[in-house]
């Protein structure tokens, strides 16, 4: 079957990547992986001993940057709906978060501790269609916050995926309503031409 110009041009992009490169090099499973290093790098949100929930885990970039940081002291628990390779030092769930039982997993994972740090790299299956789509990434980010704000420590922090568009601006506000301190961050790992951004939020109030 012949590729269509858009998915010959996103392959060439694809392999010329450097962040893709560099993770094939270092052995992590995406790129996204350093989307991850970028932030820690700059805001330390994954210390030695650290208690990790990973959520939208699969491929396990973001879990093998957060095992290999929160070293052997430290617990990630991680989730998805696909399945994932295990990650050393991480404990993988597959199921679906959005449901009752994916919450109840974590939840039973954790086994009554909180997290020094909860991470959401979550996408919803696209759609195509764009309000759908926003939507749908934007309750996805809700459920994460609302885990995030049940589950940490006092001062820990909490990392998300979001898309500029509409519900942005609300779930800004509402983050910095439940947090002391929330930051946006683009990582030199996201594309520019994205409307990816991440969200940092610390200690839940």
């Amino acid at each position: 079957m012949k590729r269509s110009a858009s998915s010959r041009q996103w392959l060439r992009r694809h392999v010329n990547d450097p962040f893709v490169q560099r993770s094939r090099k270092e052995g992590y499973r995406s790129r996204a992986a350093y989307k991850l290093t970028g932030i820690d790098d700059r805001d330390r949100i994954l210390a030695p001993g650290a208690v990790v929930v990973d959520l939208g885990a699969a491929p396990g970039g973001w879990t093998q940057v957060a095992a290999k940081r929160v070293g052997p002291r430290g617990r990630v628990i991680a989730i998805d709906l696909l399945e994932m390779e295990p990650v050393a030092g991480a404990t993988f769930l597959q199921g679906d978060f959005a449901a009752p039982a994916g919450l109840a997993a974590v939840e039973a994972a954790l086994g009554g501790a909180k997290a020094d740090a909860v991470l959401s790299d979550m996408a919803p299956n696209l759609s195509g269609i764009a309000i759908t789509d926003q939507a749908r990434s934007m309750a996805l980010a809700e459920l994460a916050r609302d885990f995030a704000v049940a589950h940490l420590k006092p001062g820990g922090a909490f990392l998300v995926k979001v898309f500029q568009g509409a519900g942005y601006d609300e779930f800004l506000r509402s983050l910095r309503g439940a947090f002391a301190k929330v930051v946006v961050r683009k990582p030199d790992a996201s594309r520019g031409e994205s409307a990816e951004l991440y969200l940092l939020a610390r200690e839940p109030k």
